[in-house]
């Protein structure tokens, strides 16, 4: 039998690395009664955090979803990585959840990825709570923290909690709607003890549920006339109004605890179910043209929003129905592939360990084993239609590398593996750079590449080398120049025999490649003037700088002769070539670099020296902008000044920086440096010889 929507909750636990995501799923699990033991990060015992990278890194890489009931309620709680590499994972649960729980660490307050979630929440409109975790560290300051929430979040964010001391002397929480104390000692599950609100502390509640309540009132204009009228608004009121304001995404509570204790999460379950919405509540979802109302009557819809690529169960999908009724030994249709899936089991997943389930009704999550051609991102319905509901989309990947297999012959072995990866984590990019002949494969950061890398060696037992990739350098021309191609070959019998003109000019960047055939009086038959412009294209493929693919030229083919007899494609496919390496030769050659435009998202106190970094990898900046906290700088710099980035960032904004590439153009090298490339390739062509 299925839960009901309005008695689900689907939650994603959110926040910057550090913060104690993992540890708090683990503490509302184990306070919810769903584990008998309190896990630990650091020992690597957490239900979440089960994959031996996590542990040996003490920090999640992939989201887990975990199933649990409270208060009567069904609990989906979705743990998701801090960790801005494995943001993907975050974005897919912050789809399919109505609510989300941003941790906020105590000590740090709101950092980079905090706030970057937070857009991505408001632009799909969830439900937030805010829980400040690891109040009893060294330099934990809720107050502070708090003042540092509204100012990155708006007025609207508010305490609905304060904490009973500080530090190592925290040992509870005032509740500001019931004006309640709670006692905390040990961490056991009935560690909670309601005491009278501590003299000391009794002002400053006062002062901070006034507070709440001005926000409260504002959620209707009718409680806002009687508040001001200084009309007592009743508990129930308070409470619903509260509601209405966190589900429609206009009131952001804020509350606090330790959950490596269990301080205070048997609070925030409470304010999972009693301030976060359920599916029912928050309604209908749209997807294009088509409304999904989460009721069991209707056809079934449920959406794919995480794979995990598991060596031994195979692939197993995550999915949340939408509306209709999902269930076991069912037949559903895939509708990007347009193919028929057979559901087979339901699972009920709590980390990596699984139960059973028959059936999933609207607003639900679960998951299903070993679906033919189904993946993250896909949509089952029990009919064929078209229907838009994707995934947000994550961020381009940045740091690439060339890899290549140890093992002569395993290959297709890593590409499989990698394949496989990417179906589990759409951030990987793959391919094959079309110029130099690397495989590439590229992520959002040195960390995320180090993680694949150890995943194909722990789950598929291939192992690979890295290098960075090479620059992909063009060449083009800067001035016109004239050549003759005649290519004449006499042997016994028949020979070989092909004559042109041409002459090469520049193009505009960007325009690729012209030829024009201005051959007058057939002095080159119409039949052999292809194989001119194919021997001129296969010439174009290694230049006369660094034997690198040249660009932007017009050729113009004027003249030439031909031999009734020996005349061959062939033959004028090589006199073509012929005269293009002369003509470039003599047209001023130049090599040209990709410029790329970067922008890199920095803390106000780090400018300066980002910016100077950039000038020294000869960039140019364009400019700066306000986005969130942070200042966003624009600049454009060579692709060579920019392969072992990311470390240099990372050192520079301790860690606080990200960015992002795009390629911009080509642009001619300077010269001094053009001499190192043309070395370099010299080198490389005396080696393979």
């Amino acid at each position: 039998m299925h839960e009901t929507a309005k008695r689900i909750r689907n939650v994603a636990l959110v926040g910057h690395r550090g913060s104690g995501k993992t540890t708090l799923n683990e503490a509302l699990l184990f306070q919810a009664g769903a584990v008998s033991r309190l896990g630990s990060v650091t020992e690597g015992t957490t239900v979440s955090d089960s994959a031996l990278d996590e542990k040996a890194r003490g920090m999640s890489i992939a989201s887990s979803l975990a199933t649990f009931r409270w208060d009567e309620r069904k609990i989906n709680l979705i743990d998701t990585p801090g960790e801005p590499s494995f943001v993907a994972d975050a974005l897919a649960a912050l789809r399919v959840c109505e609510g989300a729980v941003f941790v906020v660490n105590g000590v740090m307050g709101v950092e980079v990825n905090t706030v970057r979630l937070w857009e991505r929440a408001e632009e799909l409109n969830l439900s937030r709570l805010l829980f400040v975790n690891m109040l009893d560290r060294e330099r934990a300051d809720f107050f502070r923290v708090l003042d540092g929430l509204k100012a990155s979040f708006g007025p609207h964010v508010v305490a609905t909690e304060i904490p009973i001391g500080s530090e190592q002397e925290l040992r509870g929480v005032v509740d500001l709607v019931d004006m309640k104390a709670y006692e905390y000692s040990g961490d056991g599950r009935d560690n909670c003890a309601e005491i009278p609100i501590p003299g000391a502390l009794r002002e400053l509640a006062e002062e901070y549920r006034d507070k709440l309540m001005d926000e409260v009132a504002e959620v209707s204009d009718e409680l806002m006339e009687r508040y001001l009228e200084g009309e007592e608004i009743s508990h129930e009121e308070t409470v619903a109004a509260l509601k209405s304001g966190v589900t429609e995404g206009r009131l952001f509570p804020v509350t606090c605890g330790v959950a490596a204790r269990n301080l205070a999460t048997n609070r925030l379950l409470d304010a999972l179910v009693e301030d976060l919405p359920s599916p029912a509540r928050k309604g209908p979802v749209r997807a294009g043209e088509t409304t999904l109302e989460p009721v069991e009557d209707a056809d079934t819809i449920a959406f794919v929003f995480k794979t995990l690529a598991d060596p031994f169960a195979g692939r197993i999908n995550l999915f949340r129905v939408y509306q209709g009724v999902l269930e076991g030994d069912s037949v559903m249709v895939n509708c990007r592939a347009h193919a028929k899936e057979r559901i087979g089991q339901l699972l009920v997943p709590r980390g990596k360990e699984m139960s059973q389930a028959d059936e999933f009704g609207p607003g639900d999550i679960g998951a299903v084993a070993k679906l033919k051609e189904t993946r993250a991102g896909d949509v089952l319905a029990s009919a064929d239609r078209e229907l838009t509901l994707s995934l947000p989309t994550p961020p381009a990947p940045v740091m690439a590398f060339a890899i290549e297999a140890k093992a002569k012959g395993d290959e297709d072995k890593v590409f499989t593996a990698l394949r496989r990866l990417q179906e589990e984590d759409p951030t990987i990019d793959l391919h094959r750079d079309a110029q130099t002949g690397e495989q590439i494969v590229a992520g959002l950061s040195q960390v995320h590449v180090e993680v694949i890398v150890g995943r194909l060696r722990e789950r598929f037992g291939v192992e690979v080398e890295l290098r960075p990739p090479r620059v992909p350098y063009q060449e083009t021309i800067k001035a016109s120049a004239k050549a003759h191609g005649r290519y004449k070959k006499q042997t016994g019998g028949r020979g070989q025999f092909g004559d042109c003109h041409i002459e090469v000019e520049p193009l505009p960047h960007g325009a690729g490649f012209e030829f024009v055939n201005a051959i007058k009086g057939g002095v080159i038959p119409t039949g052999f003037i292809p194989a001119v412009e194919k021997g001129i294209l296969e010439a174009m493929a290694h230049g006369t700088v660094a034997g690198c693919p040249v660009k932007d030229v017009k050729v113009r083919l004027y003249d030439g002769s031909y031999h009734s007899v020996d005349s061959s494609e062939m033959a004028f496919k090589v006199a073509g070539s012929m005269a293009f390496k002369e003509a470039m030769e003599n047209a001023s050659p130049v090599l040209l670099e990709p410029i790329m435009t970067v922008v890199v998202a920095v803390p106000e106190d780090t400018v300066g020296d980002v910016i100077g970094d950039l000038n020294g990898r000869r960039g140019r900046p364009l400019g700066m902008e306000q986005k969130g906290s942070m200042q966003a700088v624009r600049a454009e710099v060579p692709m060579a000044e920019m392969l072992a980035y990311a470390p240099d960032l990372r050192s520079i904004t301790g860690g606080r920086g990200e960015y992002s590439l795009e390629f911009a153009r080509y642009e001619e090298v300077p010269s001094h440096l053009a001499q190192k490339v043309v070395a370099a390739a010299a080198e490389d062509e005396a080696v393979k010889a």
